[in-house]
């Protein structure tokens, strides 16, 4: 391992955290009024839709605009 691979920060930056939490906040809350009448499962699942599908966003994000700290 060379000097310059050791000293890189190997966590994800605080913007691509901020995007699942939130997608997953938004699919959660569109699953609650869109399938009220399915069963509770498909709330969670579209929170775990919405909270994978924020990952790539967040990078997006964060190519683009940087992070948000």
């Amino acid at each position: 391992m060379s000097k310059n691979e050791k000293g890189k920060s190997r966590e994800w930056p605080a913007v691509v955290y901020l995007w699942a939490m939130g997608m997953a906040l938004f699919g959660y809350m569109f699953a609650r009024l869109a399938f009220d009448t399915y069963p509770h499962p498909y709330h969670w699942l579209s929170a775990l839709l919405g909270g994978i599908a924020g990952i790539p966003l967040g990078w997006l994000w964060y190519r683009w605009r940087g992070d948000v700290f």
